[in-house]
């Protein structure tokens, strides 16, 4: 059963409400080739007016910034080629056809500390039944909120498909 810890502040500091709920939907993340032990989780779960996306991912590699992107994409496959390992997971899900950083799949950067990262958002941008079998990706560069149509993420590192 997944459970999700929500903080609540009082006058006598910091109080945890830790709350059981199974996920609607879930995503197993693994590292390619160059980042075999890099592995995480997301987990979906459907909210009146939106989706909670909570994820969890370790081993993440060193960088300057430790900051990675982190997107939705549109493909069905974590498998690719010569050139790319994930290049089935395809773009960023972006049915309603908008500018970087407004797609549906445009998610909130992961932050590594000492390797692991935890992140927990919600999004109006789809329904949980929008994307049951898609991709998530977690790319080696932080997003730049800018460049088209990527935001200049980089390349992708890690992969996971979308199940319920």
């Amino acid at each position: 059963m997944g459970d999700i810890m929500t903080f609540t502040y009082n006058p006598n500091g910091l109080s945890k409400t830790q709350m059981y709920y199974d996920p609607n939907a879930r995503a197993e993340i693994r590292g390619g080739e160059k980042h075999p032990s890099l592995n995480g989780e997301v987990l979906f779960y459907q909210l009146e007016n939106g989706v909670l996306i909570v994820a969890s991912v370790d081993n993440l590699p060193e960088t300057q910034s430790g900051f990675f992107s982190f997107h939705l994409h549109e493909g069905v496959s974590c498998s690719g080629n010569e050139t790319d390992e994930f290049a089935d997971a395809g773009a960023h899900f972006n049915p309603e056809k908008t500018p970087h950083p407004e797609h549906a799949g445009d998610f909130p950067p992961i932050l590594s500390s000492g390797g692991s990262a935890y992140l927990a958002f919600v999004t109006d941008r789809f329904k949980i039944r929008d994307i049951i079998g898609r991709t998530i990706i977690i790319h080696m560069n932080p997003d730049d909120f800018t460049t088209q149509p990527s935001g200049n993420a980089g390349e992708k590192i890690a992969c996971g498909t979308i199940t319920l």
